[in-house]
């Protein structure tokens, strides 16, 4: 695979939604290799520790949401990236434990026409010991397959860290603002019939801080419960 030679313009701007990311988000955004990321843009859900100006200092541009939602977020984010006239938006967790660094193996098969779409597989990675609780292993393997018997395409993971046209996620007609963003995208995208793929890559642990999600009970009931719903809904749709 050619490499892809770095442009003036912004063709690439990773999104990065986040809620009290302090002591990760800087090492996030710094990690993120420039000459494949032409802009980083943070969209802030309501922090109320540093995580904005630490985002800042390391160079993103911040902006403030006031709507609640994890994929409201990625959709302010994304429609941010087309206003700077980016054709590729690169999705990731400001909490350091995806393997920033690596943005490259998502992107340039995007950005050289050979895919629309291509996520990162912890599952098929090497994942740091305690960086995944046993109940996410086990919810990315069951969903992954109830997706592949709907759709015939299969996921092993519903990673945050994913590539994709923007002219391609207009295509898919998002709908889902919360937990279940992930997942709808990669069943629109196996409906839709767009070229994807998954590449495996490592995961850390968190740098700093507590999972919204899998850190408490009540986060991984909630998150699973809209996730479930949103399953269903498309389920029904199809």
């Amino acid at each position: 695979m050619e490499p892809v030679v770095p442009s003036a313009t912004i063709r690439v701007a990773a999104v990065i939604p986040v809620i009290n990311e302090a002591g990760a988000i800087g090492p996030t955004v710094t990690r993120l290799p420039r000459d494949i990321v032409d802009a980083v843009i943070v969209v802030d859900g309501g922090s109320t520790d540093s995580t904005a100006s630490e985002a800042r200092t390391a160079g993103a541009e911040v902006i403030e949401e006031s709507c609640a939602g994890y994929g409201r977020a990625c959709l302010t984010g994304s429609e941010r990236a087309r206003e700077r006239g980016a054709e590729v938006v690169l999705f990731l967790d400001g909490d350091g434990a995806d393997a920033c660094e690596h943005a490259g193996d998502l992107v340039r098969p995007v950005l050289n026409g050979e895919l629309d779409f291509v996520l990162a597989s912890r599952m098929k990675g090497t994942r740091a010991p305690g960086s995944m609780l046993w109940h996410q292993v086990a919810a990315g393997w069951v969903i992954g397959r109830a997706i592949g018997l709907a759709t015939g395409v299969s996921y092993s993971d519903m990673c945050a860290f994913r590539s994709i046209r923007l002219d391609t996620l207009d295509r898919l007609g998002m709908s889902e603002m919360g937990y279940g963003w992930n997942l709808e995208m990669q069943i629109r995208a196996a409906r839709a019939k767009v070229r994807v793929r998954e590449i495996p890559l490592p995961y850390g642990r968190r740098l700093a801080g507590h999972s919204k999600v899998a850190g408490n009970l009540r986060g991984t009931l909630r998150a699973g419960w809209r996730i479930m719903r949103v399953l269903a809904r498309l389920a029904r749709q199809a």
